[in-house]
């Protein structure tokens, strides 16, 4: 049964701040995400969450854990009077498995409500994964393999054919309740999920391509591959692994003791007792599907069910320059705009490319991002601070390139120890092409002081062994505006980049 929405308080909608909230009822957690919603995307602006462990017991009494409930009421009180004070619009109750399948799970919802004046959504294992493939597609909207969605509850699969569903189906593993019912057997639990997947020859098709790892148990896993591989980049979101290293990280962690694992920064004690059956779980589904390749995703269900909420003009937009627009308006110092400066620099670039375009355009948006910072340390910490937007849509690749860019922009040297510690995850092509996006984003803010309206009176003409800048014919000493050592030098730095002999005209 899925319950109808209705605002939470007529309090809080006589607001008008734009913002909106998804609280995830899950078997293990309980959490709270509050979105600003501006005229585009929303971006996360506070995450908290509380680990009733619902579903603890579920397994062995078929009933809610009795502390998880309390648990569970007190949080989602704190959370509404959060929201309330944050100025929070709207604000949806969703319950995933443990609330579906407990038998007092709609004695459950029935005390939330009365308390709250709330009403919880409960969509169905089908529903709940193709919410969590929604959030995928986001970001990722040519998604092509077989998405896994792992909760405490459930393990819910998606099959994805270039950015359109395919077969959906939730199975009862997840990983607070599969433990119980194998009685804490490794070797039993192995039976049961491969009995399960037993039914799904069609997860044979994922081969050759990817599958995508939703949800905690997930992410847990992937910061363990990411401290034992020394991987350079700590951002879950976008990071991959080739089939057979990701399958022999999963054995090794079947064998590793809970200990070890609550040693890893970011494993929690609970969490480390539960990634033995996670990894197996997960080591079973890579050789099943015989994917070529594992992808992480720092998003999930909620990120899904808050899509349905908008209307198609948002939901539709694309999450990076969505998310850097937004960045822009508030850290820019003027009105100078990303597309304004993207304009002005594309005839430096081959046309078309679409994804380098993207990211390009993207880093328009982000060029004045460090203005505000010393100027000793703008080139430092916008690098760190682009390397880890919480944005959607972007691979590890693509958060260097971006990096590199606004960190050439802000004078960076692209031998700096920062670039060489993730220098790897790009090609040799895409390095260079970061650079000289950088060097020509420096310009534009060189020519134009940061200021709107001053760059479209001035353009770039390349040819094979020139790239000319040609600035607007002077009157009254105009040219005072244009003319000067800084420009002379960057334009020079940028056409050398180029490969090319610079003229001011």
């Amino acid at each position: 049964m899925v319950h109808s929405i209705q605002p939470f308080s007529e309090k809080l909608t006589e607001k008008t701040a734009g913002r909106m909230a998804v609280v995830d009822i899950g078997s293990n957690t309980v959490r709270l995400v509050v979105y600003d919603t501006p005229n585009r995307l929303p971006v996360p602006i506070f995450n908290e969450k509380s680990p009733c462990q619902l579903g603890q017991w579920l397994a062995s009494t078929g009933q809610l854990n009795p502390a998880g409930v309390e648990c569970a009421m007190s949080s989602l009180s704190r959370f509404v009077r959060l929201g309330e004070a944050m100025g929070v619009e709207r604000m949806d109750l969703v319950a995933t498995a443990a609330v579906r399948d407990a038998t007092d799970g709609p004695e459950f919802v029935q005390r939330v409500e009365q308390l709250l004046g709330m009403k919880i959504q409960i969509p169905s294992g089908s529903e709940e994964a193709q919410l969590a493939a929604l959030g995928l597609l986001s970001g990722i909207p040519d998604a092509d393999g077989v998405l896994v969605d792992m909760g405490g509850g459930s393990v819910d699969l998606v099959e994805l054919n270039q950015g359109e569903f395919g077969r959906t189906v939730s199975l009862p593993i997840g990983h607070l309740r599969l433990p119980q019912v194998a009685m804490g057997h490794l070797g039993k639990a192995r039976k049961i999920v491969n009995k399960n997947l037993s039914d799904l020859p069609w997860l044979a098709e994922g081969g050759g391509r990817t599958l995508f790892a939703i949800g905690g148990s997930w992410r847990a896993l992937a910061r363990v591959f990411i401290d034992q591989t020394k991987y350079p980049l700590h951002v879950i979101d976008g990071y991959t692994l080739k089939n057979d290293d990701a399958l022999r990280m999963c054995r090794f962690i079947e064998n590793s003791m809970p200990e070890t694992l609550h040693g890893i920064s970011g494993v929690t004690k609970a969490r480390a007792h539960a990634l033995p059956f996670a990894a197996m779980i997960l080591g079973e589904m890579l050789e099943r599907t015989k994917s070529k390749e594992i992808a992480f995703s720092g998003f999930s269900m909620r990120e899904g069910h808050l899509l349905k909420m908008l209307p198609d003009n948002l939901s539709g937009q694309d999450p990076l320059l969505s998310g850097c627009a937004t960045m822009a308006e508030r850290t820019g110092r003027f009105s100078i705009t990303g597309p304004e400066i993207f304009d002005w620099i594309s005839p430096l670039f081959p046309p078309g490319r679409d994804a380098e375009s993207r990211l390009r355009l993207a880093a328009s948006m982000l060029s004045d991002l460090g203005w505000s910072e010393h100027p000793d340390y703008r080139a430092e910490h916008s690098f760190l601070r682009t390397l880890r937007l919480p944005f959607s849509g972007l691979s590890h690749a693509d958060r260097v390139f971006l990096s590199l860019a606004i960190f050439v922009r802000y004078n960076g040297d692209p031998d700096n120890r920062l670039v060489k510690s993730v220098r790897l995850l790009m090609t040799d092509y895409d390095a260079e092409y970061a650079n000289i996006t950088g060097l020509a984003l420096r310009l534009a803010h060189t020519v134009s002081g940061s200021a709107p309206g001053i760059l479209s009176r001035t353009q770039f003409v390349m040819d094979e062994q020139t790239v000319r800048l040609q600035l607007p014919i002077v009157r009254n000493g105009e040219q005072d505006i244009f003319a000067g050592d800084a420009v002379a030098r960057r334009f020079k730095t940028l056409a050398r980049a180029l490969g090319r002999e610079p003229v001011i005209e």
